[in-house]
């Protein structure tokens, strides 16, 4: 029996799918089903020992984009398209998995499309608050549709889609204690995390950068800056910081690993970050935060994400266009000044998080693998 995953190759796409074959494997061995394969078709991999270590088995694929903006790169990739289809359909009559699971994004498109073209049954989660066009395409034939947002159960066939949440690992869903000494912060201080997403952001790292030297009279600062921009950040901070009595309240890291993310978050009060999957484990810690969504990410989802997170009562919003060192500061401090509505904001963020996500898709993936034992 196979299971076959599909996604892009982003963060966002990937770790929901770990999330997913954690569960699933664990099902496997209460269900006593040891001829099992899980399979992942992308065209990138975003962390192929993550892979490994959920005894996923790699079917690399290349593919074409469609962008939404002019670009000749169009019109190749149509092609590049077509080929991928083709390619997979005779990888997909090889393989021909027990059911297909797509998390969204184009490099899930060829293993979706062969999935419909031999009738294997397909379950799909969509992340984002308005689906993407694969998605919503796939929506239409779909077995299950899984989503996180109310508001992108509207794009889909209502006796097929369920509200679950997004499946998040296991390894960052609960806070580390004890992160203070190890990450050395002081006692008793107020901390800002920082996220600015897997990459890393140049525009919040620069906005810090202008404020950093006020923030550490009052707060220590934990921030994660991508590891392309550490160096460039840590240069920066040296020298807006050199003469400041509260310069080692800032901490800057290019990558932050499970354990260390879950210390920092332990440590948080407040964090401030892109709008992207992170918005889901912020929720699932119960912490208060600033989005800053990316205005240039994928049928703007980041914004419609933030926005739709923020309508809880669990966030602020600032667009990136608005963004000022002074409008950050002064958000920052709003909150942090007031205990009542950090309070609120926390209760709020822990009722939109969904902890079992992960599980309910794995179920229904379970549900058509004991189906075809029959």
């Amino acid at each position: 029996m196979r299971v076959l995953f599909t996604a892009g190759g982003t963060g966002g796409h990937f770790y929901p799918i770990i999330a997913i074959s954690e569960k699933l494997n664990k099902l496997i061995e209460k269900n006593k089903l040891y001829n099992v394969e899980l399979l992942f078709m992308s065209d990138k991999v975003f962390d192929e020992n993550l892979l490994t270590q959920n005894h996923i088995t790699l079917k690399k694929i290349s593919t074409g984009k469609l962008r939404r903006y002019f670009s000749f790169e169009n019109f190749i990739d149509i092609f590049k398209t077509v080929y991928a289809v083709l390619s997979v359909l005779i990888q997909m009559y090889k393989i021909y998995p027990d059911v297909v699971v797509g998390k969204g994004g184009y490099a899930s498109f060829p293993a979706l499309f062969a999935a419909r073209f031999f009738r294997i049954p397909v379950i799909i989660h969509e992340s984002d608050s308005v689906p993407g066009k694969v998605n919503k395409w796939a929506g239409k034939f779909a077995y299950r549709i899984a989503v996180s947002y109310p508001s992108a159960a509207e794009f889909f066939p209502k006796d097929r889609t369920a509200l679950v949440g997004n499946p998040l690992r296991e390894a960052v869903l609960s806070l580390s204690e004890g992160g203070a000494e190890l990450l050395g912060l002081e006692e008793g201080i107020p901390t800002i995390f920082i996220l600015g997403g897997s990459q890393g952001s140049q525009k919040i790292n620069d906005t810090i950068m202008q404020i950093v030297g006020s923030l550490v009279k009052n707060y220590q600062i934990i921030h994660q800056t991508g590891k392309a921009n550490i160096k460039d950040v840590e240069n920066i901070s040296k020298s807006v910081l050199r003469d400041n009595e509260h310069r080692d309240r800032y901490k800057a890291f290019g990558h932050l690993n499970d354990e260390a993310m879950k210390m920092s978050a332990g440590a948080a009060d407040i964090i401030v970050s892109r709008a992207g999957s992170s918005i889901f484990e912020i929720a699932a810690w119960g912490l208060p935060s600033i989005l800053i969504p990316l205005p240039d990410s994928g049928g703007d989802h980041q914004r419609k994400n933030a926005f739709t997170y923020a309508r809880t009562g669990a966030a602020v919003v600032v667009e990136e266009a608005n963004l000022t060192p002074h409008l950050l500061e002064t958000e920052i401090n709003r909150i942090m000044e007031d205990d009542n509505e950090r309070e609120k904001m926390k209760v709020a963020a822990k009722g939109f998080a969904k902890l079992d996500a992960a599980e309910k898709v794995a179920e229904q993936i379970m549900q058509v693998l004991l189906e075809h034992r029959q």
